[in-house]
């Protein structure tokens, strides 16, 4: 069990460190090949924040795993909301900006109710991974259409100037890490579960969830302290979007088969709850020119807290 543990933290580190390095790597060896700051801004290091999940779900749906990759993208989104989202708020008030309500919110929403549909007959194919890719097709086009009208590009998160060849090891050194991290967690937690006699996908609801779930924690406190408020929210967002959208198509299309109706009814119920009320709270604050404040960050871990408690009665 020791053993296990250990193993599962040197997939967190892998995956943390992997995805940093692979996001410099990335980013320096793009922009030496003249590619856009904005066009590797919207790809390479928007991936490279979700990259835990991606990896840790794909090695898991090689596994033969897939309530633990579905695990994995709920909990994470869950976590997101209840203590990245709540704990920021809690320590700081965010104002939510105006065009959250019109863009990004609606999008979480309509990932959100798509994957509700789709895993509301409690089961994962390749038709739901291919209209989940579809979505995401269809985001990024819209994306960078909207995006190419009129907005300056902005280099002040790329890396410094970097040698092609040392940019190319940073690549291949942050890839290797991950697609270690990712197996070294997913065997980990495979045996822990074993061990306790639980369910793989409540190991990927909570401890894997948790640990690939750091960096989005780490961000959204740092920007609200900064009072970067569009930052803070559009972190959580965004990643709960891609989450969906880009974690849940590998059980479908890996591991097809039926999961646990808990992950349907507990676990996607509990992120919907949390992601309506984050939406209303948006909605009220920006039409009363309000903030998401203190008691609302209260909630979110309240909501977080009462989610775990029952998912702990039932497996107790």
């Amino acid at each position: 069990m020791l053993l296990d543990v250990f193993i599962i933290c040197l997939g967190f580190v892998g995956l943390i460190w992997g995805a940093d390095k692979f996001v410099f790597g990335a980013s320096a060896l793009a922009r030496n090949l003249g590619i856009s700051p904005l066009v590797i801004g919207l790809t390479i290091v928007a991936f490279g924040t979700s990259a835990p999940e991606i990896f840790s779900s794909a090695a898991s749906a090689l596994a033969g795993e897939p309530e633990l990759a579905i695990g994995n993208a709920i909990g994470s989104n869950i976590f997101n909301l209840g203590i990245a989202l709540g704990v920021a708020v809690i320590i700081k008030p965010i104002t939510p900006p105006c065009s959250l309500s019109r863009k990004e919110m609606p999008a979480l929403l309509l990932v959100s109710i798509v994957c509700g549909l789709l895993m509301a007959n409690l089961y994962l194919g390749p038709i739901d991974g291919l209209i989940l890719i579809g979505v995401v097709a269809y985001f990024i086009y819209h994306l960078f259409t909207r995006r190419a009208s009129g907005l300056e590009e902005d280099d002040t998160e790329l890396p410094e100037q970097t040698s092609t060849w040392r940019a190319v090891g940073f690549l291949s050194l942050g890839l290797f890490l991950l697609i270690i991290g990712a197996e070294a967690l997913v065997k980990g937690a495979i045996s822990i579960a074993g061990t306790l006699g639980v369910s793989s996908g409540i190991i990927g609801l909570t401890l894997v969830a948790l640990g690939t779930s750091l960096p989005e924690l780490a961000a959204t406190v740092t920007c609200a302290l900064r009072g970067h408020h569009e930052l803070a929210i559009g972190n959580i967002i965004g990643s709960n979007i891609l989450n969906i959208l880009v974690v849940l198509p590998f059980p479908g299309l890996l591991a097809a088969g039926s999961f646990n109706s808990d992950l349907f009814y507990r676990d996607y119920t509990a992120m919907m709850v949390m992601t309506l009320l984050l939406a209303a709270l948006c909605l009220f604050a920006i039409r009363r020119g309000k903030q998401i404040g203190r008691l609302s960050g209260v909630a979110f871990v309240l909501l977080y807290a009462g989610w775990f408690g029952i998912m702990y009665l039932q497996i107790n």
